[in-house]
């Protein structure tokens, strides 16, 4: 009989904690071929696309990041018509979240040239209009059904949109985790940035490292699965997405991560 253990989802996912880094990473280098580069003297990590136009740089300050600085910051140089553009999250922004900006970023096909509605997602998803703004925030803002997610528009002096605050926080403590995108950044990066945070796909997390706030605020469920396709998950993905880049350098499978018994909670 096949080994199992024990797994939590935990729904709504904005709640379930960062996750493993290699989710984003691993992938960007072993399937896309992106390169690393950095100091080793400094505790980051910087992958760069293969045509040197975006940049993903990922901090590692374990074991406790602070979680009111930015953890990952994304950039992408200017390029033809569009103007440079980043990304920055903070570093209890679920992977998968960043995942699906990633993957948007690396998918073969031409970015598309028809503007897209970032919102989309959210109002299929039932989310509403915020309530909540202040002097640089847009009424244009939208908040999850449970409230404790929102997107707002940051808007500048002269009343022009200047980007995205996206904000996940728990009543009146401080906000959970943030993220940031410049008005610059692509609308159907942005589409696919809330499409993921909209998605009411419950996130999987090891027992031991499920979010205090995930269980007092949100949905937690647990469930037998295969020790294998713990195991594999990010092998599995890591090949997927090589399948879907064939001009991707190729490069070594990635290892099978160590079991989730044996890392470390943040």
């Amino acid at each position: 009989m096949a080994e199992s253990i024990e797994q939590t989802l935990i729904s709504p996912r904005y709640l379930a904690g960062s996750g493993d880094p290699a989710w984003v990473t691993v992938p960007l280098h072993r399937a896309c071929g992106w390169s690393t580069a950095g100091d080793p003297l400094v505790p980051r990590v910087i992958l760069t696309s293969p045509d040197q136009l975006a940049q993903l740089a990922q901090l590692r300050i374990a074991p406790a990041p602070d979680p009111a600085e930015p953890w990952w910051t994304l950039r992408h140089a200017h390029h033809g018509g569009q103007r440079a553009w980043e990304i920055t999250f903070d570093a209890q922004t679920p992977v998968e979240i960043i995942a699906a900006v990633t993957d948007t970023l690396t998918a073969p096909a031409p970015s598309p040239t028809a503007s897209v509605d970032p919102y989309d997602p959210l109002r299929a998803a039932g989310w509403h209009a915020s309530h909540h703004h202040d002097g640089r925030t847009s009424p244009k803002g939208m908040t999850s059904p449970d409230g404790l997610a929102r997107v707002d528009r940051i808007v500048d002096e002269s009343g022009r949109s200047a980007g995205w605050i996206v904000e996940t926080s728990v009543h009146h403590l401080p906000a959970i985790w943030r993220a940031y995108a410049d008005g610059n950044t692509p609308s159907h990066v942005a589409s696919a940035f809330f499409g993921a945070l909209a998605d009411t796909t419950p996130l999987i997390r090891h027992p031991h490292r499920v979010p205090p706030l995930a269980v007092t605020h949100g949905s937690t469920s647990t469930r037998q699965v295969s020790a294998e396709s713990v195991a594999f998950a990010l092998r599995n993905r890591t090949t997927a997405l090589a399948q879907r880049n064939p001009a991707a350098p190729p490069s070594a499978p990635p290892a099978p991560p160590h079991s989730p018994t044996a890392r470390r909670a943040r």
